[in-house]
């Protein structure tokens, strides 16, 4: 009995994370470019209550009589599938339609990574640059800061489906000024760490980023201004999982509590 009180604990603990998982997606529900996650559950350490595999007559057993010692959380795996497109009619607003991500250098000077392309003219050292809400700076195929000439009307500035920045030409037609967007992909995008402010960071299990513009073997995004990628968090089957989750933990609250209430019998046992 003493086995079930902590077998039941750990699903407990296990389906608190879960909860704590699913409410994180609910929360980021409206955050552009959010990418849900999924808990995945292992079983822990089987104990075997029967020593032998024969019976009385030397026979080999159908069956080993084992039993389990709980759950527990084996990890949190983003999903990215596409989220849906959202017109917004700013012509600064850019999302992704395929498995690319933006270049961002952070304010500490480090890189990130991320779907979010609700992005902003700032004004910097460098210049009018084209920036994340929170302040990071997007960044072109060679690594600069993505940057307006200072020759040039910021106004009249567009991007194309292929990340170029582009300005009128004497003909008034959109022409790229040399600067291009870069996107990158990874081998194993779920294997990102996540930040804060939608930012994903490199690590050994995602890979080294992918540059599209000079990999031929990637299929390659496109960019469509005016557009933001919504998250890709669905309510109604976060809810059910939600349920789900709740269920099971109250059935292991349950179970601790029948384990208490037998353990008490027991003690209360006369001869």
């Amino acid at each position: 009995m003493m086995r079930s009180l902590w077998t039941a604990a750990s699903g407990m603990i296990a389906q608190q994370t879960n909860v704590d998982n699913i409410s994180n997606n609910i929360a980021n529900v409206n955050t552009n470019g959010f990418k849900k996650q999924s808990t995945q559950f292992q079983s822990l350490l089987y104990s075997k209550l029967q020593r032998k595999v024969t019976d009385n007559n030397g026979d080999p057993k159908p069956v080993i009589g084992q039993v389990g010692s709980g759950a527990r959380v084996s990890g949190l795996v983003s999903r990215f599938t596409q989220g849906n497109l959202t017109d917004t009619g700013n012509p600064y607003d850019l999302a992704i339609d395929g498995a690319g991500f933006f270049v961002v250098q952070l304010q500490n000077g480090g890189i990130g990574y991320t779907r979010d392309g609700a992005l902003n003219m700032n004004i910097d050292t460098d210049g009018v640059t084209l920036s994340t809400s929170a302040g990071a700076a997007l960044l072109d195929i060679n690594g600069e800061k993505v940057s307006v000439p200072p020759e040039m009307d910021v106004q009249k500035i567009s991007i194309d489906s292929y990340g170029n920045l582009c300005y009128p030409d004497e003909n008034n037609n959109p022409a790229p000024i040399g600067v291009q967007i870069a996107l990158v992909q990874f081998n194993n995008p779920a294997g990102l760490e996540k930040a804060a402010n939608s930012i994903f960071l490199e690590t050994d299990n995602s890979g080294a980023p992918r540059y599209e513009d000079n990999d031929p073997a990637l299929k390659h995004s496109n960019i469509v201004t005016g557009y933001l990628e919504a998250s890709n968090v669905q309510v109604v089957d976060e809810v059910v999982n939600l349920i789900v989750a709740q269920r099971a933990y109250e059935m292991n609250s349950k179970a601790i509590q029948a384990s208490d209430e037998m353990l008490q019998q027991a003690n209360n046992l006369r001869s």
